[in-house]
């Protein structure tokens, strides 16, 4: 039987077709819950859902079939969009958190824990209008400080204890040149200031939870920048005292991320170097959007889905090595509810669907679903939780 790797040595530089989708590939629905074999190496599985926005979002979220899957499989919840600044304040004024305390509710009751994402997304085109409307250079000194609070404090303060870990920051690096990304609070007090500020803010008004800096950059060679960026970020917070516990990988991984040939491992050198620099300096670690964009894939499902779940269990075995990885959670449980047959820029050449999900458009188990059960299996233990 072909390895995982020759799978994607067969995929070649073209990606061309694959043979049959592997053995530990082939999961069947009825199998030991996602949640239970992470919950026995010391690990927490969990899954971004979503219902902010129009219509067929909603639907999603309340889709009893789909709902039943999360629970079956999940132990942590993150809201896709819901808690995001421009989602709970789109105005000036009193934040609304009705639909993400209406999804965090139910996650409650089926005995949940809950992730906060995001208090800050860094760019300005993630940061509500009337926030980057402000012109702080015409008010008191400490009116950019004070807005920030305010938002954090009423965040943290309205979830109190049940969030056990917050994305404070999210994506602040530029992937085109690692440098900070600017905005209008970092215009008035500096980029790495403002970051600062925030993490600390965080501390006082969630202090027992996990404070996450969260980006998305990833092991293919085109990302150097972006991770020489993130270090220099992580290693200028440590050397500031940043209350800043651990790095989340978004891991939005692709074929360009594929650690088979000597790209490949070329590729697998570098992520294990940028793990290592930031276990090295006493992060901890979290896959935060985990799912696979195969818009380079073949069309067929089954050489598609053994492409995808070979390029997963590859990237989550070497992930997952790293026993300071304590939390995986995958950025949509099926097809249908991911955001990639949303976004513009990731379509498929041949305009079909993807499938970078475990389960697909009608909930049934793919063979990602089969890799991620068994690179879990396959890590090393943790320590209890």
């Amino acid at each position: 039987m072909a390895t995982r790797r020759d799978t994607l040595g067969i995929l070649g530089a073209a990606l061309g077709a694959i043979g049959t989708p592997l053995a530990w590939g082939r999961a069947d629905p009825q199998d030991e819950p996602l949640k239970a074999i992470a919950a026995r190496k010391g690990m927490r599985f969990g899954n971004a859902m979503g219902m902010q926005g129009d219509e067929k979002r909603r639907q999603r979220f309340y889709d009893p079939a789909y709902r039943a899957l999360m629970a079956r499989e999940c132990g942590l919840l993150v809201a896709e969009n819901e808690m995001k600044w421009q989602a709970v304040q789109p105005e000036a004024g009193p934040h609304r958190f009705a639909a993400v305390d209406d999804m965090f509710g139910w996650a409650r009751r089926e005995g949940m824990l809950l992730r906060g994402h995001t208090l800050l997304w860094q760019s300005p085109r993630w940061l509500p209008k009337w926030v980057n409307a402000l012109d702080f250079s015409k008010q008191p000194a400490g009116a950019a400080e004070s807005l920030l609070r305010q938002h954090i404090q009423a965040v943290c303060g309205h979830f109190g204890r049940d969030i056990i870990s917050y994305d404070v920051i999210n994506e602040a690096v530029n992937p085109q040149d690692g440098k900070l990304i600017g905005n209008v609070f970092a215009a008035r007090m500096g980029a790495l200031e403002q970051i600062d500020l925030a993490f600390h803010l965080a501390r006082e008004a969630a202090p027992g939870a996990q404070l996450v800096y969260n980006d998305y950059m990833a092991p293919r060679a085109g990302d150097a920048l972006h991770r020489a960026g993130v270090l220099e970020l992580l290693a200028s917070l440590k050397a500031r005292g940043t209350p800043v516990d651990a790095l989340g990988l978004q891991s939005h991984i692709a074929s360009s991320d594929a650690m088979a040939g000597a790209a490949g491992r070329q590729a697998e050198r570098a992520w294990r170097a940028f793990l290592d620099e930031v276990s090295g300096m006493g992060y901890a670690l979290l896959i935060t959007e985990f799912d696979v964009n195969d818009r380079e894939l073949p069309a067929g499902f089954a050489e598609r889905d053994a492409g995808a779940a070979a390029l997963a269990r590859d990237y989550l075995d070497l992930t997952l090595s790293y026993p300071k990885c304590r939390d995986l959670l995958l950025w949509g449980m099926a097809d249908h509810v991911s955001w990639l047959q949303e976004w513009k820029g990731v379509e498929r050449a041949d305009g079909l669907p993807q499938r970078p999900t475990p389960f697909d458009s009608n909930l049934r188990a793919k063979p990602m679903r089969g890799a991620i059960a068994a690179a879990m299996r396959a890590m090393p233990g943790r320590a209890a939780l």
